[in-house]
C-alpha cells in the first residue's frame, strides 16, 4: 500500500525509485501509466487526472514483452498503429527508432533470433517511437547479464545526454544502488509497511559518471546508510520489546545465505568487517539479496549493521569457525534469545502434552498484526531457521509443528 507519496517529475530529469521488493515502486509506475487506479489520492498528467493509459506516457518492462510472431519492425510499429497514424509515417518513425537504439539491420528478425539485450532494445525502441513525454522503466536491465546491462545503460545515458531521445523525463525503478547513482539526477528511497518515500537524494554529478570516483562512492555509501539505518533501528526497537517482537515481519532468508555471508565476511580481505557496497559488489548482490541477509544477521546478533558497514559479532566469528553441529547450537541459542516468535513456538510445543500445534495456531496470531502474505513469509522463515538449528520441526503436509526431530 502506498502512503502519502508525493512526486513531481521535472522536464530533463531522470528520477530513480529505489527500494526493496514490496515497497510500492512498481505499483507507483503502473498508477502513473494508467494501468491501475489509486484507492485514494490523485494523479495528474499535464494537468489532467490519469484515468487510464495516458497518451504521452510509455513504459519499458522488466520482461521484454514482445510479440514472438512479429518481427522487430512490426513490434516497434505496433504503438504507432494504435495512434492511427498514416502507414508511411509509421514505417519511417519505426525505422528511425530502430536505428537510434542500435538495431539497424535487425528489422526483419524475430524475437527468438535476438539476444536478451537486443530484445530489450526492441522494447526501448517501441517505447520511444511514440515520442512520449515520460518514459517509465521498471527494472529494465535486471533480466540481462552484467555486461549486456552495462552496455545498454551506457548507450541510454549517451542518447539522453546528447538529447537524441524524444523524451522529456524518465522514471526508473531499480534495486541496484550503483545503477541509480550512475543514471539518475534524483533518487527517491522507498520504505515498506507502508510504502512511502523515506528520502529524496539529489545526485549532483556531471555525466558521464565514473564509478571509481570518490564522489560516486560517497553517494553510494550515503544511500546504503539511508536504506539500512531505519530498518536496523526497527529491529533493535522490536527486540527491546521482547515478546512484542513476535509481530515483527521477517523477510525469507535461508540459513545457507546467512552462513555464506558470514564466511565471506570472515575471510580476507574483510577479516570480519566490510562496507556494504564492497561486499555487495564482490558477492554480486543487489538490495533485495543483501539487505535481508544483513538484517537477519543483525536480528540473530551474528553481525552489527551500522553506518553502511557490517561487522561480525563475537558469536558471528564463532559461527564462521565452527563445524556444522556447533553452528546449529549457535543458531538455536540465537533463535531462542533474539527471535521471540521462534521462542514462542518452542514454548507452546514444550507445554503441550502432545508437543505439537497446528500452523493456524501461530499464523492466526501473526495475521492479527500483519498482512496475510507477510505472516506466511515470517512463519516460513522461522520454520527454515528452526529446521537448521533443530529447534523444532514442521510437517508441511499436515501443517503441524512438533518436537519430533530435536534432541
Amino acid at each position: 500500500m502506498l502512503d502519502d507519496v508525493n512526486l513531481t517529475l521535472k522536464e530533463g530529469e531522470i528520477v530513480g525509485l529505489l527500494g526493496r521488493s514490496g515497497s510500492g515502486k512498481s505499483t507507483l509506475l503502473r498508477l502513473i501509466a494508467g494501468l491501475a487506479r489509486p484507492q485514494g489520492g490523485s494523479l495528474t498528467y499535464m494537468g489532467a487526472p490519469i484515468e487510464g493509459p495516458a497518451q504521452g506516457v510509455a513504459m519499458v518492462f522488466q520482461g521484454f514483452a514482445l510479440f514472438p510472431w512479429m518481427t522487430v519492425l512490426e513490434n516497434v510499429q505496433l504503438g504507432l498503429e494504435a495512434l492511427g497514424l498514416p502507414q508511411a509515417e509509421i514505417r519511417s518513425r519505426a525505422l528511425a527508432a530502430i536505428d537510434l537504439i542500435g538495431l539497424d539491420g535487425y528489422e526483419s528478425a524475430y524475437p527468438r533470433e535476438l539476444s536478451g539485450g537486443m530484445r530489450q532494445r526492441v522494447g526501448f525502441a517501441r517505447a520511444v517511437v511514440v515520442h512520449p513525454n515520460i518514459l517509465l522503466m521498471d527494472e529494465p536491465f535486471s533480466a540481462l547479464d552484467v555486461l549486456t546491462a552495462e552496455n545498454l545503460r551506457t548507450d541510454l545515458i549517451e542518447l539522453w545526454g546528447n538529447r537524441k531521445l524524444p523524451i522529456k523525463g524518465i522514471l526508473l525503478v531499480t534495486h541496484n544502488i550503483e545503477e541509480a547513482v550512475l543514471m539518475c539526477d534524483r533518487v527517491l528511497l522507498f520504505s515498506s509497511n507502508p510504502a512511502k518515500v523515506s528520502a529524496d537524494i539529489a545526485i549532483n554529478l556531471p555525466q558521464p559518471r565514473e564509478r571509481t570516483s570518490r564522489e560516486f562512492e560517497d553517494y553510494v555509501d550515503q544511500i546504503y546508510v539511508e536504506m539500512t539505518a531505519r530498518r536496523v533501528e526497527r529491529i533493535r526497537q522490536a527486540q527491546a520489546q521482547g515478546a512484542g517482537a513476535i509481530e515483527m515481519p521477517l523477510s525469507h532468508v535461508s540459513p545457507n545465505q546467512i552462513s555464506g555471508l558470514i564466511e565471506a565476511l570472515a575471510a580476507a580481505p574483510y577479516d570480519g568487517k566490510a562496507d556494504l557496497p564492497d561486499i555487495a559488489y564482490e558477492q554480486e548482490l543487489e538490495v533485495d539479496e543483501l539487505f535481508p541477509v544483513a538484517e537477519a544477521m543483525q536480528l540473530l546478533r551474528l553481525a552489527d549493521v551500522e553506518g553502511g558497514d557490517i561487522k561480525l559479532t563475537h558469536m558471528g566469528k564463532r559461527f564462521a569457525d565452527a563445524d556444522l553441529n556447533e553452528r546449529k547450537e549457535i543458531f538455536s541459542r540465537a533463535l531462542m534469545s533474539h527471535v521471540p516468535l521462534a521462542a514462542h513456538i518452542r514454548k507452546i510445543l514444550d507445554e503441550r502434552a502432545s508437543h505439537s500445534a497446528p500452523k493456524t495456531r501461530f499464523l492466526d496470531e501473526l495475521e492479527d498484526h500483519m498482512a496475510e502474505d507477510s505472516a506466511e513469509e515470517t512463519l516460513k522463515t522461522v520454520v527454515s531457521w528452526a529446521r537448521f538449528s533443530e529447534l523444532f520441526s514442521y510437517d508441511d503436509d499436515a501443517a503441524l509443528f512438533s518436537l519430533e526431530n530435536p534432541t
